[in-house]
């Protein structure tokens, strides 16, 4: 994404045709099973030998149009497969649901020309009228204004060391409070929060203490729980996949690190672990115990 940005800027800067957005990028992984940055370049690199063999482009261009199809159609199919598993992870609720169901029928009634026509065929140079363009401009705006009105977040920042849990217990001690929760609640967010804090620490052994890293904590409230969101820089390993594999390891060859795992697998409802380059998030909602959730 930042390189295409990146590109799009460059080609706006010199007034040439920008580069195509490529959506289907991640469908086509799953697909083919290759992902190698080696193929990627390979494939960059015929793209320009292309531009200078125009008989090879012929050749490509005399695929039969049956054949493209079935191709768009396998491609297609998977992409929107993808983007509905981004959407169901870690649960669908009613502000996930609402954010898709509007975006995705407002693309299409943009795009076969079904809302104000008219009006989006004269605005912005008719770039409303492509129905990806409308469907996602409408779902940033839609999780804009559901941030802005939902809770405040309450947050803190520590060490990424066990000797931040008696801060981040009293942290979770006042939100429990601040959100009506009693001490089974407490109790629920101070073990998850101690579980993931111990496999965090885990991904650090290593490190020297130039390297350490600080986390933040953020914690909201949402029906029927809480969520809570632990951020650190990047570790190598995925909690969520590697949690995924305890399902099929018997207890007696857990590691220290896996029953840490386990536990919290059972604690919370749902962990998610996402990498981004140096940022390393691990959302983990706990849901509210019966005995509470007549409370406010």
């Amino acid at each position: 994404m930042a390189a295409d940005g990146i590109g799009k800027l460059l080609s706006g800067v010199a007034g040439i045709m920008p580069t195509q957005t490529i959506g289907v990028s991640v469908p086509t992984v799953e697909l083919t099973g290759v992902a190698a940055r080696a193929a990627g370049i390979a494939a960059g690199g015929l793209l320009v030998v292309l531009a200078f063999l125009p008989k090879l482009v012929a050749v490509v261009l005399a695929i039969p149009s049956p054949v493209a199809v079935a191709y768009l159609t396998v491609v297609l199919a998977m992409s929107f497969v993808r983007g509905m598993t981004e959407v169901v992870q870690g649960g669908i609720d009613h502000r996930k649901g609402l954010i898709a169901g509007v975006a995705f029928w407002v693309g299409v009634g943009c795009q076969n020309g079904l809302i104000f026509p008219d009006l989006l065929a004269d605005l912005a140079g008719g770039l409303l009228q492509n129905g990806i363009t409308a469907g996602g401009l409408v779902a940033i705006f839609m999780t804009l204004f559901l941030e802005l009105t939902a809770p405040r977040r309450h947050r803190i920042e520590a060490a990424l060391d066990l000797a931040a849990l008696p801060k981040i217990r009293d942290f979770l001690g006042t939100f429990a409070a601040g959100s009506g929760w009693g001490g089974k609640m407490v109790d629920r967010l101070d073990a998850a929060s101690e579980e993931t804090l111990l496999t965090l620490i885990g991904q650090d052994e290593g490190r020297d203490d130039r390297g350490r890293r600080r986390l933040m904590l953020q914690a909201r409230k949402e029906a029927g729980g809480a969520v809570l969101e632990f951020m650190a820089a990047a570790g190598e390993e995925n909690l969520q996949d590697r949690m995924g594999l305890l399902a099929d390891r018997p207890d007696d060859v857990l590691m220290e690190r896996d029953v840490s795992l386990r536990l919290l697998r059972h604690i919370a409802s749902s962990v998610r672990h996402q990498q981004f380059h140096d940022s390393d998030i691990v959302t983990v909602r706990v849901e509210v115990p019966e005995a509470e959730r007549g409370r406010r």
